[in-house]
């Protein structure tokens, strides 16, 4: 079998790495090696950044529409080629199918908000605001950005990045995880097929070494990044370092408050898709339940629900998740269960050991549920990211808000209830960015933006939406001043605009 060499996107054209260090690409149903991807040499980042920067001193000065038409073709195409990204996607991270297809759709939403660029890139207007002198602002873009993508969402992550940047004027270079590059790679493939002018986005691969390349070399102007806590600040302190902007999304611990006047049907299934749908493997996954009052009772009900769900192959209808990642996540998630069982927490379902029928290999992790967890234990403080959820009781709406608050981290939270003074009062004192009420996973559209709070974003502006433009952009303020003496007369002469 000759293994697939997954290739760099330079300068318009797929070419395969001169390098001598590859890294292997594992299907994590399987543990099966299904490509190799290179660790992208010094050369090849020299060429990639090269490109970039030249690409952009013509990119920048095509019309915006023309840029929003890119994009038009562009959503078309993956819209056209949804369920095959899916199948690509499923198969290099273990995603069930409609998960995956989820992911892809995600990232479409956002290019299709890409395509508003003329509007989104409005400048603003004071005529009259001294005698014959008028002030107004136009947005131009920065020049050659970078993004550094995870595992967990191949798909919609990297079309939060390069789609917002490229349309309001900025050439790319990605760099997305190493672990399942197969998916990004298509994206490419269909951007070209979309008519991308050559250079305007550069693929690359490998890890730290690469990345740190992106970080200090003084012609990248920009740096998305979404991973880990450790990595996020390490990325947001060294692009900073090096007078870069940076958004930097990193962990997160997100709470689901449960009032004891909420739908208890409709909190115990948002409570299960929302803790361990995508294998737990999502920064916006419910990870804490906080049982506020009498709702606690609702506890032996939520385990029997867990109980009857599984994790399966990216094909089987029947299955609620896949695998987690690699084996060494699955390691440290079993060892974090272990240690919240030896700190006292119940451990009322046990996801260690699991085993998929058929797929032996599989670095698989059952529901697990923890009760009378405790704000000191490690399965509370860390980020477990698996299918894990720790249920915590509290006596009323003012506790909870202590505990959630409390947290370092503020990416998201929801509150179930039925009384709209409670919800309001939630949504207005919680320090987290975004907010569910009676909505598990309050990831909005892409015409708003990704708005992490405190340790789950090292930044200013946020991703997609509004905040994105003025991250890939900077604003220019003209104040002019013309005589009416100087007023030419004559013919008028005509402008084509097409």
């Amino acid at each position: 079998m000759i293994m697939k060499q997954v290739p760099l996107f330079l300068e318009g054209e797929f070419v395969q790495s001169q390098t001598q260090n590859w890294i292997d690409v594992t299907n994590p149903a399987t543990a099966e090696v299904i490509a190799r991807a290179p660790a992208t040499t010094d050369a090849e980042m020299d060429r990639a950044i090269a490109s970039a920067a030249e690409a952009f001193k013509t990119w920048r000065e095509v019309p915006v529409p023309e840029r929003a038409r890119l994009m038009m073709r562009y959503q078309a195409l993956l819209k056209a080629h949804h369920d095959e990204l899916a199948e690509i996607l499923s198969q290099e991270t273990g995603k069930t199918f409609e998960d995956a297809k989820g992911d892809v759709w995600r990232g479409i939403e956002v290019v299709e908000h890409a395509a508003n660029a003329p509007s989104l890139m409005m400048g603003e207007t004071v005529g009259n605001v001294a005698r014959n002198i008028d002030t107004y602002t136009y947005i131009q873009p920065l020049g050659v950005c970078a993004g550094i993508t995870p595992f967990n969402f191949p798909a919609m992550i990297p079309l939060w990045m390069f789609p917002m940047a490229i349309v309001t004027g900025n050439t790319f270079i990605l760099k997305p995880s190493e672990q399942d590059p197969l998916t990004p790679m298509r994206l490419a493939e269909l951007f070209e097929e979309a008519g991308a002018p050559k250079g305007v986005l550069q693929v690359v691969h490998g890890g730290k070494q690469q990345v740190d390349r992106l970080l200090t070399d003084p012609a990248i102007k920009a740096i998305s990044f979404v991973g880990s806590v450790p990595v996020g600040r390490y990325i947001y302190e060294t692009g900073t370092r090096h007078m870069k902007r940076v958004q930097s999304f990193a962990g997160a611990k997100n709470h689901m408050v449960i009032m004891p006047d909420a739908d208890k049907d409709q909190v115990l299934s948002a409570l299960v898709g929302a803790s361990v749908g995508a294998a737990g493997q999502r920064c916006m996954a419910i990870s804490v339940a906080v049982f506020v009052g009498e709702a606690e009772a609702w506890i032996p009900e939520l385990k029997e629900r867990l109980a009857q769900i599984r994790p399966g192959a990216w094909d089987d209808s029947g299955a609620s998740y896949g695998p987690l990642i690699s084996a060494q996540a699955r390691t440290r998630v079993e060892t974090l269960i272990g240690e919240g069982e030896a700190a006292g927490a119940k451990l009322l379902l046990d996801g260690r050991h699991c085993s998929v029928d058929g797929l032996p290999n599989g670095y698989w992790v059952g529901p697990t549920l923890f009760a009378g967890v405790q704000a000191d234990m490690s399965i509370y403080k860390e980020e477990i990211f698996g299918p894990v959820l720790c249920c915590m009781e509290v006596a009323s709406l003012d506790e909870a808000l202590e505990l959630v608050n409390a947290s370092p981290y503020g990416n998201g939270t929801s509150i179930f209830t039925s009384s709209g003074g409670a919800a309001r009062r939630y949504q207005q004192e919680v320090e987290v960015g975004q907010v569910g009420i009676n909505i598990p996973i309050p990831v909005p559209m892409p015409f708003f933006s990704f708005t992490g709070w405190k340790g789950s974003f090292y930044g200013d502006q946020h991703a997609y939406g509004k905040q994105a433009v003025k991250f890939y952009t900077e604003t220019k303020t003209v104040t002019a001043r013309w005589f009416s003496s100087d007023a030419v007369a004559g013919t008028n002469f005509s402008i084509q605009m097409r």
